[in-house]
């Protein structure tokens, strides 16, 4: 019986190529300003803290501050104060209509109807809580946030360690066996079933279906609760 569904985002919801050309260069090309801007904030003065910690230089400059986040985003760094600093960076981009949250139409459907057979919908992300809801909030099929129970992200752990699954099985209240994690990359869904979650593989497109140990399939449409793939 599964209570809960967690979902990945990258690959799983969203294509790659959502956050690898419309989000990661937008969030690029505006950082610099973003901070000499919005450096006075108290919210962002205590990111830009855990910045110079994480880089070792508690007495970097803002010049340093921000080629240090640059640099991070070049690499795709998964560090929790650049995507704090990215999702803020990312409101302002959905409010202005930059651009709408790409979300595949058969996961939004899928995500409806789950709702509303009464099953708990979970985030579980390396981009930060305040990104998944501005992506969920200003999708292209409308506000898809009243369909969540709740976000995760890298402050509860790596999305490959099995302790970061049992952290959300426990914050949820739902047996492990009870979830389903949903997403595109194997190490992943390897972790949460090391936490004993059930777990399920995206492949979209052209994505080599090659044995992983987990159940896959091309959307959401081919996943049905209890757990079978079709």
């Amino acid at each position: 019986m599964i209570r809960a569904i967690v979902t990945d985002i990258e690959g799983t919801t969203t294509a790659l190529s959502f956050v690898q050309d419309v989000l990661f260069p937008y969030a690029r090309a505006h950082l610099p300003a973003f901070v000499r801007s919005q450096a006075d904030d108290p919210d962002v003065q205590t990111l830009l803290h855990a910045v110079r910690a994480e880089l070792g230089q508690p007495d970097l400059d803002e010049a340093g501050v921000i080629q240090g986040l640059l640099d991070w985003i070049a690499v795709d760094k998964k560090a929790t104060p650049l995507k704090a600093l990215q999702g803020l960076i990312w409101e302002a981009g959905y409010r202005n209509g930059a651009y709408q949250g790409q979300v595949y139409a058969d996961a939004a459907r899928k995500l409806r109807a789950w709702h509303a057979a009464g099953i708990a919908l979970y985030v579980f992300s390396s981009g930060s809580v305040k990104a998944q809801q501005l992506l969920f909030a200003h999708s292209e099929h409308g506000d898809l946030t009243p369909l969540f129970s709740g976000y995760f992200d890298t402050t509860s752990g790596s999305k490959r360690d099995r302790l970061a699954y049992q952290h959300i099985a426990a914050a949820i209240a739902v047996p492990p066996a009870e979830i389903l994690f949903l997403s595109d990359i194997a190490a992943e869904l390897d972790a949460a079933a090391a936490a004993g979650l059930q777990t399920c593989q995206l492949l979209r497109d052209d994505s080599p279906m090659t044995p992983t140990g987990h159940p896959q399939v091309r959307d959401f449409d081919a996943i049905t609760v209890p757990l079978s793939v079709v």
